[in-house]
């Protein structure tokens, strides 16, 4: 059983159930109705979630426009219309929510809406898009490929093809589509693959580290992986880019695709752990990576003693830049100043319960002012892109671009790229992105 910190006030430790996605109970559909209905309840009278996402105001007003005004008067198909509003940010649980284990009402509400992704999913009602933009693999094998990518690219920009994609294929024609890369992370950083160098151990760090790309970073947006390898090398850290097995299954965790999660999980773990055996910590340029590795991969496996081997050894890049820095570790050798920057804190990220890491290094930059916004985005890995959720996903990030245009920072950016590029599509100014890290290795100049 994983646990997180303890919140203030509590006694015990809030603690997250494993996932029991093997038992066939899992898949009870009149069990899952009748759970829903108990904690939607219970989320009814209490409503502190609501400003979270757009899951809870959409339970709100099934209940305030049902005939008792109260659960009884909701139907239960409509139930379905709050779980596809769920993106799984966790936010609710470890945030908000103040019903979580061990409290007796034993509300975990992210999982119990992955619990009926899981029952849609099994039924065979998961949607042939969905599928398809899960699909990370098999789209970066067809379109992120020298001239593929360009093609596919310059389409994608063209009006009347968005207009056509909306209304034939559900993705929306204002909503940000992540470029293809014509040339991967792994082989832009081919020199970095068999590396294996000694690293000086800092307290929990090892010192030497293995970058697990992602398919995002490989895929789509390989300068983020390029600047981790810049900023961890100038730091003596060596790095070894990971081998490019398979994504690490968050996009088919948030279909409740488990078996699809499952697959990935027997590809990656035991390279991974293999890694761990040889010395390498483990990092990932994404957060949602690197908490699949860290929260659910252990919560659906939890005696799989590979699956803890490789949690224990995962890091959030600037996690381990902070714990380095502690040890005295972390050279400060700017040579570029980079004034204000609004640093928005992704959801995947916070939830890793590591504190403001980011925002801790950041602060290292000589004459830097960091502005740190901690709101959701509203872009999950999908969510922005479809044609059903796009104008709530802009709803829900609206503060976060406002917040960056009213303070007209020098930079801005997220630890989770698509998040910064939901931003940057949101505020419409033309005034681009920049992930954290990409910012750091600015400040070095390297």
């Amino acid at each position: 059983m994983s646990k997180t910190p303890p919140r203030e006030g509590s006694l015990e430790a809030p603690t997250r159930h494993p996932v029991e996605w093997q038992s066939p109970e899992y898949y009870d559909e009149a069990a899952l109705m009748k759970e829903m209905e108990r904690v939607f309840d219970l989320c009814h009278g209490c409503r502190r979630c609501v400003n979270l996402c757009n899951a809870f105001p959409t339970l709100f007003d099934l209940v305030d426009e049902s005939p008792t005004m109260e659960m009884d008067g909701v139907k239960k198909e409509d139930y379905w219309k709050v779980v596809d509003e769920c993106y799984l940010c966790d936010l609710c649980f470890m945030t908000k929510c103040p019903y979580i284990p061990p409290h007796e009402w034993n509300i975990d509400f992210p999982h119990l809406m992955l619990q009926a992704k899981a029952v849609k999913n099994r039924k065979g009602k998961t949607k042939l898009r969905d599928r398809l933009l899960t699909s990370t693999d098999l789209m970066g094998k067809v379109f992120a490929r020298p001239g593929i990518a360009q093609l596919v690219n310059g389409v994608n920009s063209i009006g009347f093809v968005r207009a056509i994609l909306d209304k034939a294929a559900g993705i929306h024609h204002s909503a940000w589509i992540p470029p293809f890369a014509p040339t991967t992370a792994v082989k832009k950083l081919k020199d970095h693959l068999k590396r294996n160098g000694e690293g000086e151990p800092a307290g929990r760090t090892r010192g030497k580290v293995a970058l697990f790309v992602t398919c995002f970073a490989n895929h789509n947006e390989p300068k983020v992986a390029e600047d981790i390898v810049a900023v961890f090398e100038h730091n003596d850290i060596p790095v070894q880019v990971a081998e490019y097995k398979a994504c690490c299954g968050m996009p088919k965790l948030e279909l409740g695709d488990m078996e699809a999660v499952a697959r990935a999980r027997d590809v990656n773990i035991p390279y991974l752990a293999q890694l761990v055996d040889e010395g390498f910590d483990l990092v990932a340029p994404v957060p949602s990576c690197a908490l699949m590795f860290r929260q659910e991969i252990p919560l659906m496996f939890p005696d799989d003693p590979e699956v803890k081997k490789v949690q224990e050894a995962f890091f959030d890049p600037f996690e381990y830049l902070a714990l380095r820095h502690k040890e005295g570790k972390l050279k400060t050798d700017f040579r570029n100043e980079l004034g204000t920057i609004d640093y928005h804190a992704a959801c995947h990220q916070r939830v890793q319960n590591v504190g403001r890491k980011t925002l801790e290094v950041l602060k290292l930059i000589p004459g830097a002012k960091v502005n740190i916004i901690e709101r959701c985005s509203g872009h999950d890995g999908t969510y922005a892109i479809k044609s059903e959720h796009h104008d709530a996903a802009v709803k829900i990030g609206r503060p976060v671009a406002g917040r960056v245009k009213k303070d007209k920072a020098d930079h801005y950016g997220s630890d989770c790229p698509m998040a910064g590029h939901h931003i940057e599509n949101i505020l419409g100014t033309g005034q681009k992105t920049e992930h954290p890290i990409s910012l750091l290795r600015m400040a070095y100049g390297i």
